[in-house]
């Protein structure tokens, strides 16, 4: 099925949950925040909540610095 990923199209397994797609993408997610079509995904959601066709993700990375 098709889902954006940061802007960029993807194609994904159909029943593939966020935590799954952070595994795919080689995320810790740990250090990642996502949100799921304008909503943030709470780290203790993410296995739970299947991605479903035409679904857009935005995955921003921690950084640091001084």
């Amino acid at each position: 099925m098709h889902i954006d990923v940061n802007g960029k199209a993807r194609e994904v397994e159909t029943g593939l949950s966020v935590a799954g797609l952070l595994s795919e993408l080689d995320l810790d997610g740990r250090l990642v925040v996502v949100e799921l079509n304008r909503q943030i995904v709470r780290h203790t959601e993410r296995s739970e909540m299947l991605l479903r066709a035409g679904d857009r993700i935005e995955i921003v990375h921690f950084v640091g610095g001084g």
